[in-house]
This record gives structure tokens, sequence and C-alpha cells, in this order.
């Protein structure tokens, strides 16, 4: 698999990242360890967590992982902070506090000594900036993180965020920002993807196949295997199940059907290979559905191809944004 620099840092990783969100939750430890191996094996090296997926399980399973399946050496292990865990004081947020607290929880759960890339999960508007930046410098200087992202934030969150760390003496440069990003969301391209190209920020689709819409299988309706049927996740899904998405799906069929691939393969190859993205960040149900995600590697689109697919899911983007450049 090919490796990219996430932004402008040294770190180099897979240019498609494993997701574990239900990872000790739907997905037990033997497809985990299927998933796992797989992945590693195709030459996938970044491996994402958090320390609210499935209640801290999915960290707690993929540490038993590494070393026994795959060894931690050959991973990039990202993981996610500022979630609510609890409801101490401590519990969740971006203050000094809950951030630092965080972050030695999910070195216990994943049994590291540190992690290679840390996110801040989203903005906490509680908490001044400069205190929950200072709490990632210090995480950094101590070694237990070693490159730091953000997750789910705003263009001009971003750009405060990044202008803030490169401003300030021995402050940890932001390299990556985790954004949902897919033929049927492309709302970031608007601010975010900007914010995040001037400033050498890395971009981490997650959801690239539009919460799973974009492979295809609810044109018709909802598959009883799948989350949309699920009460828990059928809003997640159902967010775009929408006339526009119906047009976007039946354009990428056919791309699909004439390029003899996967609708799935087409959708990540596309969000892949757009301005700024490092690694779109996929999960499976299997093994068997991940390795169809890998199937994309191979997959150059076709400029006639990628442009009537950028057409169909073409945005609006407006006044002032429309006069970049």
């Amino acid at each position: 698999m090919e490796q990219r620099h996430l932004g402008r840092s040294g770190l180099r990783v897979s240019r498609l990242a494993l997701g574990t969100m239900t990872w000790g939750g739907d997905t037990d430890a033997d497809n985990a360890a299927a998933q796992l191996t797989a992945f590693v094996e195709a030459g996938g090296t970044l491996v994402d967590t958090a320390d609210v997926y499935s209640d801290g399980e999915s960290e707690r399973l993929l540490g038993e992982l590494l070393d026994d399946v795959v060894p931690r050496d050959n991973v990039v292990l990202a993981t996610k902070a500022v979630a609510r865990r609890h409801g101490g004081p401590f519990g969740g947020g971006a203050s000094r506090g809950a951030l630092l607290a965080a972050l030695e929880g999910s070195l216990v759960r994943l049994d590291t000594d540190h992690v290679d890339l840390w996110h801040l999960h989203a903005w906490d508007d509680s908490v001044p900036l400069e205190e929950t930046l200072c709490a990632v410098d210090a995480a950094v200087r101590s070694g237990k993180v070693r490159y730091a992202g953000i997750s789910n934030y705003s263009g001009w969150q971003t750009a405060t965020a990044a202008t803030r760390q490169s401003c300030v003496a021995g402050a940890a440069p932001l390299v990556s920002t985790q954004v949902e990003y897919s033929l049927l969301e492309r709302g970031v391209e608007r601010e975010v993807v900007p914010a995040a190209e001037h400033h050498g920020i890395g971009i981490l689709p997650w959801a690239p196949l539009g919460r799973g819409v974009l492979t295809g299988k609810y044109r018709t309706s909802t598959p009883p295997d799948s989350r949309g049927a699920r009460t828990a996740f059928a809003p997640y899904v159902d967010h775009h199940r929408t006339e526009r998405a119906a047009r976007i799906v039946q354009a990428l069929m056919t791309a699909a059907d004439g390029l003899a691939k996967s609708p799935l393969a087409v959708a990540l190859a596309w969000v892949r290979d757009r301005p700024g993205v490092v690694a779109p960040v996929v999960g499976a149900r299997d093994a068997a559905q991940l390795r169809g995600s890998l199937s994309s590697e191979d997959l150059v689109l076709p400029t006639a191809i990628r442009a009537a697919l950028d057409d169909v899911s073409k945005l609006d983007i407006g006044y002032p944004e429309r006069r970049r450049g």
C-alpha cells in the first residue's frame, strides 16, 4: 500500500486507515484479529481508535492484539480524547486535567507507553483553547504522544488552533484532522479543506463511504444485517438517504460497472485522491468486507469518471469562498 506523509510532518502512514469503532462491541476479538492481520499484510499501517469507542473496549482489544497478532512497531497507533467517558470532573472535555487523564487511561488500555497520533475528538467551547493546546504540548513533551491532531473542527477552529501552534515556540504542530468527507458529504470543502491545506494539516476522512450508503446496499431496501436496520444506527445511516444521495449513488454504480469495480472501491478512490486527503478511515464488519476496501488500492479513477462524480456531487460553495484563488 502506498505510504503518504501526514501533512507537513515526517510521519508516513498508509493511504488507507483501519477504523476500530465497533471493536470490543459488535466486532469480537477473533474478527478484530482477522481484520488487523489482513490490513497489515496489505501494507496498512494507520490504525484509528478512541477512548470512547465501545466504552473503552476498542482500545483494550487493540492493545491485546498488538504484538500478539502484529508487531506494535508495524502500526501507527492513533487514538482520541475529549468525548465524555464518565460523569466525574475529569471524565471528558478538553481541560488540561481531563485530557491528561484520558491519555493515561488510553495508554493503560492500549498496553503501550505512547501513542503515535493523538487527536482532540471535538472542539470544547467551555475550555480556553490555550489550555487545551498547552495540554497537548505537555503530552508531546512527555513522550507519551508523538504527533497531535484534531477531529471534527470547523474551518475557523482548525485555522485558529493551527495558528496558535505555529506561533508559540516549542508547541507541537497539528499534523492531521479527522472530518466526515465523502461523495455525499463535501461540506468540508468550503472551509476545512482550504484551512488544512494552508496550515499543512493532513485530512483523514471518516465515513468515506457515506455511512455505508455509497456501497449501494441501501438503494432499494435496508439489509437486515446492516447498521441501517438497527435502531441505534438507523438515524446515522438515514442522514444520507436522500434524493441527492440517490442520484450520486446511481452515478457511482454506473461508474463502477464501467470500471468492473465495486461502488465501494470507486467511492474510496474518489475521496482518497482529493486535495489534502492522506488516508480515509474505513471500518468493516469482518475481514472479507475489509478486503473489499483494500481492493481500492490499485484503482486510479480515469479523468472523465472523476469529473462526472465531481459534477453529480458538487456543492454551491457560495460567497466569499468561490472567490478563493
